[in-house]
């Protein structure tokens, strides 16, 4: 192929379910948990965003998995409409290779999910050799001296290394070629381990670029950690806090909104959304620490549209601007001052309302009450008053 491809098609394989890479207490599949508030799945699409050469995106999601997929968020054209995989990883390729072959495109990269770290200096690599063989693939060299066992115990040879390298994705393709050699496949009795296999079985030529060490296959809980460190290890990390303080009076009603729960009172607070103070604060306490103002210049009073609206819309707003930076957060702590209501007993709920908001564990949230000793308005039940600081990790400017 010598001239530059007009389209490149890339099928992300996510029908898995992920199950080895599951902890005790968290079932989500590996491809849906998050690092760094991103989904594993969300990251490694947004690898591919990044390329203008890519012209589309195909999730291929297991069928169980819609609700977990429909909670990513992809502000681009190009990622299209999932389709169902099948019980096999070499299956779900051949339904991907099917849904993307009306488009017809030139080449096609096949992706694992559980690869959020493909950089673009592999996928481009893996691109470019498609001009003169029919597939390739990024590799790493092995390092280890690699044993060959029949048992599973006993020794009975030792490989040369130097011959060896692991496979990592995407691995490329003219599209045409590999569409016919996965339908060919799929008559035979025998499982492919990877899309370069059934290439090498089809008779294409197969090409090897140099790939990342960092590209590596989340499958197993302590990957998450490694993951995490690949990230910290990008960027530079520091620590920003942010205050914020907010109040709002009573006026006739039954009920209040602090910490985005509903708690029955003798009055409800005066304000153009639900008035939550205590989300209210919390919101200008992450803003600030981002230096991005405050709650109004995002959801101006005068705009009607938040008139009566719930204040997690405001945090939420506020930890996806964090996320976008690439940070997190670390801890968020408010006090709630007033005599009335009594907070202490809705306090869990509220911790539990924040952190799934803004994806934290309830831990990182701490929410204290106490009242004026009936000095002031608030001693007075004129109102409530909200302090909150957000401690949130950034990548460094520098």
């Amino acid at each position: 192929m010598s001239t530059r491809p007009k389209s490149i098609a890339v099928i992300v394989v996510a029908a898995g379910k992920g199950e080895r890479a599951q902890g005790g207490d968290n079932p989500t599949p590996k491809q849906y948990r998050t690092i760094a508030r991103r989904a594993v799945l969300a990251r490694t699409i947004d690898a591919f965003l990044a390329l203008d050469t890519i012209t589309q995106i195909l999730p291929v999601i297991h069928p169980d998995h819609a609700d977990h997929y429909a909670g990513l968020r992809f502000n681009d054209a190009r990622v299209l409409p999932p389709v169902h995989g099948s019980t096999t990883r070499q299956a779900s390729v051949l339904e991907g290779l099917k849904a993307v072959a009306p488009s017809r495109p030139d080449l096609v990269l096949i992706q694992d999910a559980a690869r959020p770290f493909s950089s673009p200096q592999v996928i481009g690599d893996v691109i470019a050799v498609l001009a003169q063989y029919d597939g390739a693939l990024p590799t790493v060299p092995l390092t280890d001296t690699i044993k060959r066992s029949l048992d599973g115990r006993e020794v009975v040879a030792t490989e040369d290394r130097r011959q060896l390298s692991a496979a990592q994705t995407p691995q490329g393709f003219r599209f045409a070629q590999i569409f016919s050699a996965h339908m060919r496949a799929g008559s035979v009795r025998r499982e492919f381990t990877d899309d370069a296999e059934i290439a090498e079985w089809a008779g294409l030529r197969v090409a090897m670029v140099m790939g990342d060490r960092d590209n590596i296959k989340i499958t197993h809980p302590e990957d998450f950690l490694r993951a995490e460190r690949i990230l910290l290890g990008d960027h530079a990390m520091e620590t920003r806090v942010g205050t914020g303080f907010d109040v709002h009076s009573f006026e006739p009603g039954d009920a209040v909104w602090l910490g985005g729960v509903r708690i029955e009172h003798t009055a409800k607070l005066n304000g153009h959304s639900d008035s939550d103070v205590a989300l209210h604060a919390l919101t200008d306490a992450i803003l600030g620490a981002i230096g991005e103002g405050d709650i109004g210049i995002h959801f101006p009073p005068s705009d009607m549209q938040w008139k009566g609206a719930a204040s997690t819309i405001f945090l939420k707003h506020a930890g996806d601007l964090v996320a976008k930076r690439g940070g997190r957060i670390v801890n968020l702590d408010v006090t709630i001052v007033c005599e009335a209501p009594r907070i202490a007993k809705h306090v869990p709920a509220m911790c539990t309302v924040i952190s799934q908001t803004l994806g934290i564990k309830p831990d990182r949230v701490a929410i204290k009450a106490t009242t004026s000793e009936r000095l002031g308005f608030t001693g007075r039940e004129e109102g409530i008053v909200a302090m909150a600081s957000a401690s949130v990790e950034v990548p460094r400017d520098e």
